[in-house]
């Protein structure tokens, strides 16, 4: 009997405590008018975007910081007759609601979207409503605000076959691809902005003219905006679009101050030949940013680049197999987000005495690349070269072979010889890097060795550099790199 005793004093108890447990839990809702919710925004801006199409998914959250439970009795869109703006609210989609319980001390998300009408203008419209929250008898509003932005929508294979030039009054979304025929030109105005879709891309088989202008540059680039996840914005993603091919049937290729970003292979030329005295690619002023292959990959084709900025990839910044190759007042820069760095510059079929292969009867890779940074996370240089008949090899060692680094800045220490002269060794730019706030700003600073390095004389096209990428005068001799030096905002 005793023990039926202690085990039914053990039974209440224990009942007794899973009570106690209950009533914890159970929070008493508040009816008090001063107990509202806060937010962790004061206002939701969805940013520019492209109308008729879905907005990305914005979030913020509902906070109730009191010691009672809080009930919603409302939460609806006003100032939205058309049904632009979508809500869910706690995982569950609609429009209005009612009656969403936030228990003490506790919070629930609250997700927007939009799908905005044409306006038939040019520039974007704004398009503004509330978000009305009731509780206790008490409104309180989210103000919600998005750019409608109308576009030139591409669909299909789109085929240049004769000359065209593009339009810069709105921008042009391109869903598919954009094909130059053999023969055809496309122009691509100043201003103008392309914004391309998931693996659409651009093939050129004729002749391609960037043609953006000092401070009102050329965009391509992803079609998507606002974040990936949490505060990743999509602007740092690679592969969000293919690139831009270059057949061997195209010629003269010319891109100047132009932005192309967030590619998955870049700019690709396969065998393209220079026409006229024209390399098979002109690129001057421009960035070339985020790829998630090589920026610039060429096979047997001339590039000159001169006042790049060359920056992010997974594959490496440039690979060059053969080709004769121009690269000044460039800033190679390889902080890479979602891989290990690879070497910046990849030198292929490159010959030890000689001037073209005899199994191929291509010429062996040249380079000359002056007044240049190579710079980040990887190796600087990866070099391929060519040492007799079915034999190739891979080493720093570019002795005999026709590359040469005039006054470049290298990260590692080294010594000048016949391939590397009058070189900035074991130097650092001093630029405003830093990946996990995704700043990636290669502007050397006044105090850098860049910032005064450079050797003016060097300069194969100086009236290509008389400014800087972002249009800054450079003095005689000026920065090494596309940039001339850079005070930081502390703001900024």
């Amino acid at each position: 009997m005793k023990q039926l005793r202690i085990l039914i004093i053990l039974l209440a108890a224990a009942f007794g405590a899973s009570g106690v447990l209950t009533s914890c839990i159970e929070d008493s809702i508040s009816t008090s008018p001063s107990d509202q919710p806060a937010f962790s925004l004061e206002e939701l801006d969805l940013g520019d975007l492209f109308t008729l199409g879905p907005s990305p998914t914005s979030r913020f959250t509902v906070y109730n910081r009191h010691d009672k439970g809080m009930l919603i009795s409302s939460v609806r869109f006003v100032d939205d007759p058309d049904g632009y703006f979508r809500l869910n609210v706690d995982g569950v989609a609609g429009r209005d609601f009612s009656d969403i319980e936030i228990r003490a001390k506790d919070s629930i998300f609250v997700f927007v979207e939009a799908t905005l009408p044409e306006n038939g203008q040019d520039a974007p419209v704004e398009v503004t409503a509330n978000i009305e929250f009731v509780v206790n008898g008490v409104a309180s509003r989210i103000p919600v605000r998005a750019n409608g932005q109308d576009v030139t929508r591409i669909t299909g294979d789109y085929r240049i076959a004769a000359s065209e030039t593009l339009s810069a009054t709105k921008p042009y979304q391109v869903m598919d691809s954009i094909v130059v025929d053999e023969g055809a030109t496309l122009t691509i105005p100043a201003g103008a902005r392309l914004y391309f879709h998931d693996s659409a891309r651009m093939v050129v088989y004729g002749s391609l003219r960037v043609e953006g202008e000092s401070g009102n540059h050329v965009t391509m680039t992803g079609d998507r905006s606002g974040f990936v996840a949490a505060q990743i914005p999509y602007e740092v993603m690679s592969g969000q679009w293919g690139g831009i091919l270059f057949n061997p049937t195209s010629r003269a290729n010319s891109i100047s101050y132009a932005s192309i970003r967030n590619s998955t292979y870049g700019l690709v030329l396969d065998n393209v030949p220079s026409a006229d005295g024209q390399p098979a690619l002109y690129l001057h002023n421009s960035v070339v940013r985020n790829a998630k292959e090589y920026l610039v990959s060429a096979t047997n084709s001339d590039v000159t680049a001169i006042g790049c900025e060359l920056a992010d990839s997974g594959f490496g910044l440039l690979y060059l197999y053969g080709g004769n190759h121009t690269i000044n007042r460039c800033t190679l820069a390889n902080y890479y987000l979602f891989s290990a760095a690879m070497p910046a510059l990849n030198l292929d079929h490159t010959g030890k005495g000689g001037e073209f292969d005899p199994d191929t009867e291509h010429p062996f890779l040249t380079a000359d690349i002056t007044n240049t940074i190579i710079y980040g996370n990887g190796k600087e240089i990866s070099h391929w070269y060519f040492t007799g008949p079915e034999q190739t090899g891979v080493d720093n060692d570019i002795v005999g072979c026709q590359v040469f680094f005039r006054r470049c800045l290298f990260k590692p220490a080294g010594t000048d010889d016949d391939n590397y002269l009058n070189c900035l060794w074991d130097s650092d730019p001093e630029w405003n890097v830093d990946r996990n706030e995704y700043i990636f700003d290669y502007r050397p600073s006044p105090e850098s060795p860049a910032a005064t390095g450079a050797d003016a004389a060097l300069d194969p096209v100086p009236s290509a550099v008389a400014c800087d990428l972002l249009g800054v005068p450079r003095p005689y001799g000026g920065a090494v790199g596309a940039y001339e030096p850079h005070t930081p905002d502390p703001a900024e």
